[in-house]
């Protein structure tokens, strides 16, 4: 769903890439920087951002094409290296040096590409389900190829719970607008992601110098948990926490203890 007005959440806009991409990002908290990349379902200011701008600043930006009013945005970037590039000009038009970063999912892989590639921009990292990674032995599926059901079955522990709606839609007065805007952000990440889920992570991920934790869900049908042991043995130093009762969005299903889990982690 689109980012609500929230009180205390300010909207920034941001003109970047050679004056191609208009980018709207969510500002609110107080405290050390963060930078939030969100997954493919677009962005929504939620409860697990709240918790987090109780202990930081948190920067949440729509990825190119995302943002409300500049869907072509995305058609300025061609490739990953495209959107890591661009990352950094984000973090530069923000003024952050070396924010921490948390990325869910598509953002997950943003964000480990982030690290891999300049990680001297990355103080420390946690990384939600990330995407980027391929085992033939358990594949990541095409979320963009799922009937609804099945979507729902596999990217929540309950597939009949609130959260369905409040992130895949679904909902009987969702409107046409909305409907629209969400499959167009599937659109916008699908870009980076298919045919070929690993653009090469798995050769970057040593690179990744920043502490690093990564939380899945036991219940992930998209990808599956044995993603959290892949990418700590990637990532030197790495921690992985596999949460039960989740699937692939822990830090909504599993607010409570994943929330605090992360912050404590990122205050160092």
């Amino acid at each position: 769903m689109i980012a609500p007005a929230r009180a205390g959440v300010d909207e920034r806009r941001l003109t970047l890439w050679q004056d191609q991409v208009q980018t709207q990002v969510l500002v609110a908290g107080s405290g050390p920087p963060l930078v939030f990349f969100h997954g493919p379902w677009g962005l929504a200011w939620d409860a697990f951002l709240d918790a987090l701008a109780e202990r930081f600043t948190v920067y949440a930006p729509h990825h190119p094409g995302t943002t409300p009013g500049d869907p072509d945005g995305v058609r300025a970037l061609d490739t990953v290296w495209d959107l890591v590039l661009y990352s950094y000009e984000l973090f530069d038009a923000l003024g952050l040096e070396a924010p921490v970063v948390v990325g869910h999912s598509f953002g997950g892989m943003v964000a480990a590409e982030v690290a891999a590639t300049a990680p001297g921009r990355v103080r420390r990292l946690v990384l939600i389900s990330p995407l980027g990674l391929w085992r033939d032995d358990a594949p990541v599926r095409n979320w963009m190829a799922l009937k609804p059901d099945a979507l729902a079955a596999a990217a929540f522990a309950d597939p009949r719970g609130p959260l369905v709606a409040q992130v895949l839609g679904g909902a009987s007065d969702e409107g046409v607008d909305e409907r629209i805007r969400r499959t167009w952000a599937l659109a916008c990440s699908g870009k980076f992601t298919w045919p070929i889920p690993d653009r090469g992570l798995s050769k970057r991920l040593h690179r990744v110098s920043a502490p690093t934790l990564i939380v899945w869900g036991r219940q992930d049908g998209l990808a599956p948990p044995i993603y959290a042991e892949e990418f700590a043995q990637r990532i030197r130093g790495a921690r992985a926490e596999v949460v039960d009762g989740a699937a692939h969005h822990p830090h909504l299903e599993r607010l409570d203890p994943v929330a605090p889990l992360v912050a404590n982690f990122l205050a160092g």
